[in-house]
């Protein structure tokens, strides 16, 4: 049998860093990446590549969608095929993962066992979004374990209530905290996938609240330049990330609510991701409209907006 772990999370929540920590714990084994991107272009798969592990990237959508389930049932087939010891899907931040057991239960994957989903939470920021974000409450409701991430960060108030968001949310469900996504075998070890009563055995469809903007930037930015552009728009949004020169250097730009992250990227980055920052946001902000008024002010560093 192959096992399947699906991680969850909303935007910002540390999936990535949780994943670099996760994959360490199953040793040599051989295990395969599947990482689902709500945006164009694909980041995750960038900073996670330096763990030399069979990665597969599904962008532009969410992997539960009826617009990309065909791919990544696809992909699942030919991971299945070359016989890894498990399988790890990170699905996108935006996603609602509702479907995936019976997704799951068809009679061609009856050599994964599935082993449960684990959903990262933003100590900092979850009461924000699983008051405005539905799919939160979706990431939240399919979860085995939830692992209250970036107490560093956290007040042991916002821990308090976001235990207790979760507690509300779904009763049964084992809560961790933890920083920097560090993770304890036993955590996984003692994992227990819980009862999940779906609202509907339907495909998903795709949730048209949810927006998605590429800005492409050109390599004459400067930090502060693009600190300022990036905060002229940043209130309406969930989570700016990307790749960017700037004097020569890579930089990866790294933003969650409002909380702007600028930081050398000491790796080699594929050309095709340079230059490309990923905007999502969600209904009623008015996020297209205040990344228009930036360029307004940065048109020489800026060469478009999708």
């Amino acid at each position: 049998m192959i096992k399947l772990y699906l991680i969850t999370g909303f935007l910002g929540s540390g999936k990535t860093t949780f994943l670099k920590n996760f994959v360490s714990l199953f040793d040599n084994e051989r295990i395969a990446l599947i990482i689902n991107e709500f945006g164009k272009e694909g980041i995750d798969g960038e900073l996670l590549s330096p763990l030399n592990i069979d990665i597969s990237e599904i962008n532009n959508g969410s992997i539960f969608c009826a617009c990309r389930l065909e791919q990544f049932e696809q992909t699942l087939k030919e991971i299945i095929k070359k016989e890894p010891k498990a399988i790890i899907i990170e699905a996108s931040g935006l996603s609602d993962p509702t479907s995936i057991r019976n997704i799951l239960s068809d009679k061609e994957y009856d050599r994964i066992q599935y082993m449960g989903s684990i959903c990262l939470v933003d100590a900092v920021n979850l009461k924000k979004v699983y008051s405005t974000a539905r799919v939160c409450k979706k990431q939240i409701a399919i979860s085995d374990v939830a692992i209250i991430n970036k107490t560093d960060l956290a007040s042991q108030e916002d821990i308090e209530n976001t235990r207790n968001i979760l507690l509300m949310q779904k009763p049964d469900i084992q809560i961790f905290e933890t920083a920097f996504g560090r993770i304890k075998p036993e955590w996984i070890k003692n994992m227990t996938v819980l009862e999940y009563k779906s609202e509907s055995n339907a495909i998903k469809t795709q949730d048209i609240t949810l927006q998605k903007y590429l800005i492409t930037v050109k390599d004459n930015f400067t930090y502060e330049r693009l600190k300022k552009f990036i905060q002229m728009f940043i209130e309406d949004t969930y989570r700016i990330k990307g790749f960017v020169s700037i004097d020569g250097e890579i930089y990866f730009v790294d933003c969650v609510s409002n909380t702007i992250k600028i930081e050398k990227y000491n790796a080699t980055v594929d050309s095709n991701r340079m230059g490309k920052i990923v905007v999502l946001s969600g209904k009623g902000m008015p996020t297209r409209r205040s990344i228009s008024e930036a360029i307004k002010w940065y048109a020489d560093e800026v060469e478009c907006v999708q």
